[in-house]
This record gives structure tokens, C-alpha cells and sequence, in this order.
């Protein structure tokens, strides 16, 4: 069976992005460092078990919100760990849940219950929390429950 390996495009950081994101989730590994002419060509590393690949291609090809990594959180501490890590440094927060690293990848960084929560079968329950969503940038789980359940 065929596997799908996410591969991303970095200027010359790819090594320093791959042990950056290694050093942020818990369940991560450097696979390899793959060097040409003693520089860094590309890399493979994993992240919570999904293999990711990484050149540096130069600056033809830089990041755009087209793409994201959507990671689930079920606590509002993973929340805001990650929000802070990723955001460190020259990230940047943006609207939803949104942010980008200091590298301009974009990451989703979404507590476990909001899909529950936007599709829910009553209408006036998901309203609130859509609303209460497109009001933060770095979701607040709390605030998301409460508007969720009208108080």
C-alpha cells in the first residue's frame, strides 16, 4: 500500500524547522539528515506518527495558508503550549486557531471538541460557538463551552 508523506518546502531551514517541531511534540523523531557538499539537503522526521519530508529548496517557493497542519488538542494547556512554541521567535497568531511559525507555515491548532460543537444538530448551539470561534484567534476552550451551551 502506497503512503502519503507530507513534503515541505523550506528556503535553508529545513533542518533547524524539523528539530524545532521535534522539540515541540512529544512523540517525535529525526529519521534523517540527507547532506550534499557538506550542506543540508533535505531531512525526514515524524511527529506525533506521521512521517514528514523537508528540502531546502531555496526561496522560490515559500508558504501560503493554502496549506495547514491541523493539530488536535483536547486541553486548553496543549492549547496554549503550543500556541506559545509555535508562535515564538518571529511566529506569527492569525484568526480561528490559526497561526504561523517563524518559518510562515501555517498550523490549525484546534481543541477536540469544536467539530462536535460546529456540527451539532441544533442550530442556535453551533451558531454560538461559530461566533465565538470568529472572535479569537487562539481558541479558548472555555469561552468556546460556554458560548456553545448559551451562557
Amino acid at each position: 500500500m502506497p503512503t502519503i508523506t507530507p513534503f515541505l518546502w523550506f528556503d535553508t531551514q529545513a533542518e533547524e524547522a524539523m528539530n524545532l517541531y521535534a522539540s515541540i511534540f512529544k512523540n517525535s523523531k529525526v529519521v534523517s539528515v540527507n547532506k550534499a557538499a557538506g550542506r543540508v539537503m533535505s531531512v525526514q522526521f515524524e511527529l506525533e506518527g506521521q512521517r514528514f519530508m523537508a528540502l531546502n529548496g531555496g526561496p522560490h517557493h515559500p508558504f501560503t495558508e493554502a496549506i495547514s497542519l491541523f493539530v488536535s488538542c483536547e486541553t486548553q494547556q496543549e492549547i496554549d503550549e503550543l500556541w506559545a512554541k509555535l508562535t515564538a521567535d518571529g511566529g506569527a497568531p492569525s484568526r480561528c486557531g490559526w497561526l504561523k511559525d517563524k518559518f510562515g507555515l501555517s498550523w490549525q491548532i484546534i481543541p477536540t471538541t469544536l467539530g462536535r460543537m460546529l456540527s451539532d444538530p441544533d442550530p442556535a448551539k453551533s451558531k454560538r460557538a461559530l461566533d465565538a470561534m470568529l472572535q479569537m484567534d487562539k481558541l479558548d476552550l472555555t469561552r468556546l463551552q460556554q458560548a456553545y451551551q448559551g451562557q
